[in-house]
């Protein structure tokens, strides 16, 4: 999800917001794609992310990549919920919210096992299986998603 969301929030900081609350209002493309960026936005979990950094051989340099990605998802939402004036995501869309709410429990546990076949697989093991593990774990999560992800 990160390339639907990644520099939005320093985008949209860096513009006056009252000019993209009225263009928000008035232009159709502009509000379905900060619609889409609220419903990427809302798939996005940095505590599942940040169990993918255990699959980074430097940690100190894992850990400075992540703090920009917190820090830019941190920066997209407070700008995204500003400029809708919203108080969380997806407030505005219940249904939406509550569909995404539903399929995220479902995900976490791929998202982990994703991560434990990735090690197994970089630690060289050769089961045909955790390379099929893999595979298969990309495209439920994606389904789960129903993005690619």
């Amino acid at each position: 999800m990160l390339p639907g969301w990644y520099g939005v929030g320093q985008a949209m900081q860096s513009a006056d917001a009252g000019l993209l609350r009225e263009m928000l209002d008035a232009w159709p493309f502009f509000r379905a794609t900060v619609d889409n960026l609220e419903m990427v936005l809302s798939k996005s979990d940095m505590g599942i992310a940040a169990r993918y950094l255990t699959l980074v051989k430097d940690q100190a340099m894992g850990e400075v990549l992540f703090g920009r990605i917190r820090a830019m998802w941190l920066a997209t939402q407070e700008s995204l919920l500003t400029v809708t004036g919203q108080t969380r995501l997806l407030e505005k869309h219940p249904v939406l919210d509550a569909s995404i709410r539903l399929r995220l429990p479902y995900i976490e546990p791929l998202n982990l096992l994703q991560v434990e076949l990735l090690k197994r697989h970089r630690a060289g093991e050769t089961d045909p299986r955790v390379r099929e593990g893999i595979q298969l774990s990309i495209n439920a999560i994606a389904t789960a998603l129903r993005n690619s992800g």
